[in-house]
């Protein structure tokens, strides 16, 4: 789960879900990392690393303040996570993790929804909902690698259409046209 330590980014739900999949599956049976800088919240910190300490989540769940190769982490992950519980109005996230061709869960709010084809780039959630956000990371540990894979390849596919530079640029053009129109 990469994105600064805040509230809205949902690190809380995130912790909440990895304990309702241990339940369902079993300790060891993945692990999380969330990644990104606290940026001065140190109380916040404080807090969901306490959380998790309570869900006894020490052994399966690492933090990371810093990461300078971000594809690399994308890389090695078999799935991304945002769980952001105020709408984005982009959410980088899940278009960089369908970029490098991993399935993305993320909440069902902002950016998200436009971004994610549901079960076929990625996966949406409630928002802010742990018990919903368990149930699709307990879907996709579950689902073959082939799938897997699948749902990576859609994703890229998605970005490429999606965010390709040249329909970004005509697309702006066209919208200042008919403004000035």
């Amino acid at each position: 789960m990469p994105g600064r330590l805040t509230a809205w980014k949902g690190q809380e739900t995130f912790i909440e879900a990895l304990n309702l999949v241990n339940k369902e599956l079993g300790y060891d049976s993945f692990n999380a990392v969330i990644l990104g800088s606290a940026q001065g919240r140190d109380i916040y910190t404080k807090k969901i690393k306490r959380l998790a300490e309570q869900h006894r989540l020490n052994s399966q769940l690492k933090f990371i303040e810093h990461c300078k190769d971000m594809p690399l982490a994308y890389k090695i992950s078999d799935i991304v996570v945002s769980a952001s519980v105020e709408p984005e109005a982009f959410g980088r996230v899940a278009v960089e993790a369908q970029s490098m061709e991993k399935p993305i869960i993320a909440s069902d709010i902002g950016g998200s929804k436009e971004t994610i084809s549901d079960n076929v780039t990625g996966f949406l959630f409630q928002s802010g909902n742990a018990e919903a956000l368990s149930k699709k990371i307990v879907e996709a540990l579950q689902l073959d690698e082939s799938r897997l894979k699948s749902i990576g390849i859609e994703g890229r596919k998605n970005t490429i259409k999606k965010f390709n530079v040249e329909k970004m640029c005509f697309s702006t053009y066209s919208e200042y046209k008919k403004l000035l129109n």
